[in-house]
């Protein structure tokens, strides 16, 4: 009667087994397409151009290493330890089929804890990044920014408007104070008169930019010539220069190690080391996927 119970035990435990198997080769498989998935879109975000076919065949590998890596510490947890019977019972026919059940739940249990920690860990691994990751990432650790008004934090684009109106964009003022905590930044404009640098100065305060941690005063410059903000940038050096002018872009490419053109129409490409965006916070925040 023991051995025929032990025996039902067991096969009543070999499906779930079966099971546990299966659904930790469909989890594996999970994480693989899920890794390749996220390398493949993070490339996106890189400074320089990647070869698709080369990419996919390295995520996957890159994939298939992490996988395994992860499938092994999973392995290596030490199971959950069932406790001991305190009550040391004669063995019986009705006993041994009373002990064979907890025996197979405590089984069951052991494989809904593993079950549960590889979720928890794949949950973990794919958190998307937050505001000040993405910008980071996007500056390749460069410490110094130079950037326009008109037309990237400013609504207006010509300096004649600056003369009448100052408005800086709300979508911005989030990406550029991020810019500022990690980033010396310097704003430039070309202006008509001083009463277009008060406004511009003003309206920059009003929208909270100059805030502890966020921008300097100071370090918003402005002069009477487009060859003016040219010398500015020239001078100051930057990692990163953004800017809205095709023509200024196009001049500093030869200098700068890294610019931004922002522009509402897709432009062309004028060197490696240039980018284009639609919007500021679309390129450094990541908030619209290119």
């Amino acid at each position: 009667m023991a051995s025929e119970s032990a025996a039902a035990a067991a096969s009543a435990s070999s499906p779930a087994a079966a099971r546990a198997g299966g659904g930790k080769d469909d989890e594996l498989a999970d994480l693989v397409r899920r890794i390749v998935d996220v390398l493949s879109r993070y490339s996106d975000r890189l400074p320089f151009d990647l070869d698709r076919q080369k990419l996919r065949s390295l995520t996957t590998l890159a994939a298939i290493a992490i996988t395994i890596v992860f499938a092994w510490k999973l392995l290596r947890a030490p199971p959950e330890q069932p406790r001991r019977q305190r009550r040391r019972d004669a063995p019986s026919s009705s006993n041994t089929s009373s002990r064979s059940q907890p025996g197979a739940l405590v089984g069951t249990d052991a494989c809904s804890s593993v079950d549960s920690r590889a979720h928890e860990a794949i949950n973990q691994l794919f958190q998307p990044l937050t505001l000040e990751q993405l910008v980071r990432h996007k500056l390749s650790e460069g410490r110094r920014v130079t950037c326009r008004l008109l037309g990237v934090i400013l609504e207006e684009t010509t300096p004649e408007e600056l003369q009448n109106h100052v408005t800086v964009k709300p979508s911005v003022l989030e990406v550029l104070l991020e810019i500022a905590k990690i980033c010396d930044v310097y704003l430039m404009e070309h202006v008509l008169d001083d009463e277009s640098e008060e406004k511009v100065l003003s309206a920059l305060s009003e929208a909270g930019l100059f805030t502890s941690g966020g921008l300097v005063r100071e370090k918003v410059l402005f002069c009477s010539t487009e060859i003016g903000r040219t010398s500015f940038v020239r001078q100051l050096e930057p990692d990163w220069h953004i800017d809205s002018s095709p023509e200024i872009v196009h001049q500093l490419s030869r200098f700068i190690k890294y610019q931004l053109h922002i522009s509402p129409q897709q432009t062309e490409r004028v060197s490696p080391n240039v980018f284009s965006s639609a919007s500021l916070e679309q390129f450094f925040g990541g908030l619209d996927q290119r």
